[in-house]
């Protein structure tokens, strides 16, 4: 809409919002990349709605970080449209994101993807690694999602980590949920587990964490990773888990460390009347931009 004058405005479906620099995908480092499917959730449904409510709450946040003392904006951050999965199968699901992701990668874009269930991410990671030779993944979250097949389908957000194995080796960090054929199945499968209930009796377990990565690097993050006491919006809470700080600890350790080309959040089940776990994703994604490009701006 084309207007006689300017005034501040809030535009929801642009990750940061339009101000102070508004950007196009040309000239964008980041690209943002919405994908609110929710076909396979199995407790609480409505991550279709997840993607939706980051952009909302991004446009709410200050710009400025105080720790690495950037405004990560600048670098030029692109939100692309939700991508529509009107498909009858999971199997054509998977097809096109990795289509997707990979006309996203080959333009050398950082792809940020906001889901959505977990099986999102094992077509990312396919698209991705198919770039990136030796790729390593970390996942931070409560499941070890090791199943090969649930609920008929090999494609269930439970199966996720089972299918991102067949591209890259996997570090899962938080993990307190898991059936007994997944813990006969881990030990045999490329991917190191960081159980929550034991992790921190080492107190270097963040350096062992970074040293089970390669050195390239992707991020998978479930929001129900975090203790449900901060992150109750999620599909499938459990007890325990990770803290706001240090996550962004690990996170920054590891973007420090390593050259992480990519990261996707999922499974934010977005709880009416509670916006905190929205505002909390969306800094929580700001950050890891923060801490991959800050360096860039003079960072602290």
């Amino acid at each position: 809409m084309n207007l006689p004058f300017e005034y501040d405005q809030v535009t929801p479906g642009e990750f940061g919002g339009t101000k102070p620099t508004t950007t196009d995908f040309n000239n964008s480092r980041v690209v943002i990349l919405p994908i609110p499917l929710d076909r396979t959730t199995t407790y609480v449904p409505g991550t279709r709605t997840g993607p939706h409510e980051i952009l909302v709450a991004s446009s709410h946040m200050e710009l400025w970080d105080e720790e690495t003392e950037t405004d990560v904006h600048r670098i030029g951050i692109y939100t692309m449209p939700e991508l529509e999965l009107p498909f009858g199968t999971m199997d054509e699901v998977v097809r096109e994101i990795r289509r997707v992701l990979a006309e996203i990668v080959k333009r050398d874009k950082f792809p940020v993807v906001l889901g959505g269930e977990h099986s999102i991410t094992p077509p990312i990671v396919a698209a991705i690694a198919a770039k990136n030779p030796g790729m390593s993944v970390l996942q931070l979250d409560a499941h070890a999602d090791l199943r090969d097949s649930f609920m008929g389908t090999p494609h269930n957000h439970a199966c996720a980590m089972r299918r991102v194995l067949e591209y890259a080796r996997c570090t899962q960090v938080g993990i307190r949920s898991l059936s007994p054929e997944e813990a006969a199945a881990a030990p045999t499968l490329p991917t190191e587990i960081f159980y929550d209930y034991n992790m921190r009796q080492h107190e270097d377990w963040m350096d062992r964490v970074v040293d089970s990565l390669s050195e390239t690097v992707y991020l998978t993050i479930d929001v129900d990773a975090f203790d449900p006491a901060i992150m109750p919006a999620t599909g499938t809470p459990e007890p325990g888990g990770l803290t706001w700080y240090e996550t962004l600890a690990l996170l920054r350790r590891v973007i420090d460390t390593r050259r992480v080309v990519g990261c996707d959040v999922v499974e934010l089940c977005p709880m009416p009347g509670n916006a905190a776990p929205n505002f909390m994703i969306a800094k929580l994604v700001y950050k890891i931009l923060s801490y991959r490009f800050g360096s860039e701006l003079g960072q602290k």
